[in-house]
């Protein structure tokens, strides 16, 4: 499956929409960046090796767990996804959506504190 990036932005858009709002919530302040494929030095910051598949999504930032009132992070939390990974798994626009929505899930679970566990409950697993 290949789509523009336009038409991709749209099925992450619409992925977005369909999350719970007690998780969605918690994307006010968070960046959403869509990239082709992680490039290498993320890569490298994350110990994946080039012969691995890329991942399908990934946070940045400190964790609500991690968080400082005096100290505040220098940067916005993102949440990056990766367009061709995601593509090469899923033959529709309905699986690409649910994958999607299910990386975003994932994603902002780190940020607040989710566990596996707690995700499989909700159908995130």
């Amino acid at each position: 499956m290949k789509l523009s990036e336009k038409e991709f932005d749209k099925v992450v858009r619409r992925a977005i929409n369909r999350i719970p709002k007690p998780i969605r919530r918690h994307l006010k302040n968070v960046l959403i960046t869509v990239r082709k494929r992680p490039p290498r030095d993320m890569l490298e910051e994350l110990g994946i090796p080039p012969d691995e598949p890329f991942p399908l999504g990934l946070y940045v930032g400190a964790s609500l767990l991690e968080r400082s009132e005096t100290q505040p992070p220098l940067y916005p939390d993102s949440i990056f996804i990766f367009q061709e990974p995601l593509e090469e798994m899923c033959g529709t626009v309905e699986e690409l959506e649910r994958q999607i929505e299910i990386t975003v899930v994932h994603e902002v679970a780190h940020f607040i504190g989710i566990d596996d566990a707690r995700l499989a409950e909700l159908g995130y697993d």
